[in-house]
Parts: structure tokens; sequence; C-alpha cells
């Protein structure tokens, strides 16, 4: 039998790691941004500046990187099915009964 790799395991703890990192830059961002947009009164560094905290978010969180991999899932073994093939049981087909 041969065991195929998977080229992204699931790893729960990554993934949790992720969202935890993703959250944080887009509130940081989100606070700086405004900060900066209001004591400059300029709407447009809010944006930038928000929008830089997604795309540094992004960059970090999403291609799968070997700190999010740290965890992976082990899965059973892949089972052989023999060629048997198992047939329902035979039902009786039920009676309508008259009343």
């Amino acid at each position: 039998s041969t065991k195929k790799k998977s080229l992204f395991p699931q790893d729960y703890k990554g993934q949790k790691l992720a969202e935890q990192i993703f959250q944080g830059i887009i509130l940081v961002s989100a606070i700086i941004g405004f900060l900066c947009g209001y004591v400059t009164e300029q709407f447009g560094w809010t944006v930038y500046i928000f929008m830089a905290g997604v795309a540094l978010s992004c960059l970090l969180t999403l291609p799968p990187w070997p700190m999010y991999r740290r965890n992976p899932l082990n899965w059973l073994p892949v089972q052989e099915s023999g060629t048997e093939e198992k047939k329902p049981a035979d039902k009786k087909p039920k009676r309508h009964t008259k009343s």
C-alpha cells in the first residue's frame, strides 16, 4: 500500500494561529489608520493604512508557511476493501392489512 502525503495537511492549531494573526493585524491597522486620519484630517490616510494592514495580513496568513504546519492531523491509513460485494438484507414486502 502506498501512503500519499498531502501537500497541505490540516493543522487546526496553525489555522487558529493564522486567524489570530490576521485579526490582530487588521485591528491594529484599523486603529492606527483611524488615529492618523483623525490627526491629519485626511480620510485617505485611514484607508491607505487599513489597506496596507489587510495586504500585510494576507501575505502573512494566506500562504502555507511552515509555522502553520507544525501540528498536522494523523489520519487513519487507507484500508483496502475486498472484492466481495455486500448484498443488502432481503426484506419482505409489507402487506397492507384490511381493517
